[in-house]
């Protein structure tokens, strides 16, 4: 299978559906995750205090999307068919058959939830089994220990540890963590996730 570069689509399940991220998302997501510390702790920006922030953190991303480098999604709970997070595939080639999944983050409430094990159960089904990748990567905070150990549950693999990577938004510098998942290890990982949705 001669993999594709990811365009912009809907995936449903039955918990979540993510589309197009777009402005018309911004007062869901500003109420989902708007000045939660916490929640922005390890991410590039500072929590956002008005909704005017977070829009700038938006069109920072939607300029991406448009310069082709990003496709983002809004992840939309269907229960409260509001907007609870953003996830986006990054860095994708298909000569390389590769892309990686990051600038995720969602609300608090749905951290360790069915909501964000079937947003990934959806971006890497995706993947793997529709765009024809062989390999999806993460990357994160070497400080950020609640976000490595949900890539490691997933059934990816440690790779190894840029130093002095990234610059944080108060100026120190992180570590980056990478991760990876191959093609041949996606079964095993699709069929733990299945199961671990189904367990509620």
């Amino acid at each position: 299978m001669t993999a594709k570069l990811p365009s912009p689509i809907t995936l449903t399940g039955r918990h979540v559906r993510l589309e197009p991220l777009g402005r018309g998302h911004l007062p869901d997501l500003f109420a989902a995750v708007g000045g939660d510390e916490e929640l922005w702790r390890w991410l590039p920006h500072r929590a956002p205090r008005t909704e005017d922030e977070l829009g700038a953190v938006l069109d920072e991303r939607l300029a991406e999307v448009a310069a082709g480098h990003c496709l983002a999604f809004a992840v939309v709970s269907l229960e409260s068919g509001r907007a609870i997070g953003v996830t986006c595939y990054f860095d994708f080639s298909a000569t390389d058959e590769l892309l990686e999944i990051g600038g995720t983050f969602y609300s608090r409430a749905v951290w360790r939830s069915a909501c964000n094990s079937e947003s990934k159960l959806l971006l890497l089904t995706h993947a793997f089994e529709e765009l024809g990748m062989g390999r999806v990567m993460w990357k994160t905070d070497h400080l950020n220990e609640r976000s490595q150990n949900a890539i490691r549950r997933l059934g990816a693999t440690y790779e190894g540890t840029f130093r002095r990577h990234r610059r944080r938004p108060d100026g120190s510098w992180r570590d980056t963590v990478q991760f990876a998942m191959l093609r041949e290890e996606w079964p095993a990982a699709k069929q733990r996730l299945t199961e671990r949705l189904a367990a509620g």
